[in-house]
């Protein structure tokens, strides 16, 4: 295990689905832990933690759908 790590090639879109995922396991561990769970508590703010971690490290989104657009209109548009 002290050997040589290969780094982790994973395709942009197949970050979208991991943190999509991640979201979906927050919310729940998020339910279960408001019941009482000690352990859920734990396991949300490890999916937390690694969600905020992939947020970081994710390169910049660069969709022409969400730059601004001239017009009084585009402040409605970019409360997506």
């Amino acid at each position: 295990m002290l050997g040589r790590q290969k780094p982790l090639e994973i395709s942009p879109e197949q970050l979208d689905v991991i943190e999509a995922a991640l979201h979906t396991q927050t919310k729940i561990l998020h339910v279960q832990a408001e019941a009482g769970g000690s352990a859920d508590r734990e396991k949300l703010n490890a999916v937390k933690r690694t969600l905020a971690h992939i947020v970081q490290q994710r390169p910049a989104k660069t969709d022409a759908s969400k730059a601004p657009r001239p017009g009084w209109f585009s402040f409605f548009c970019l409360a997506d």
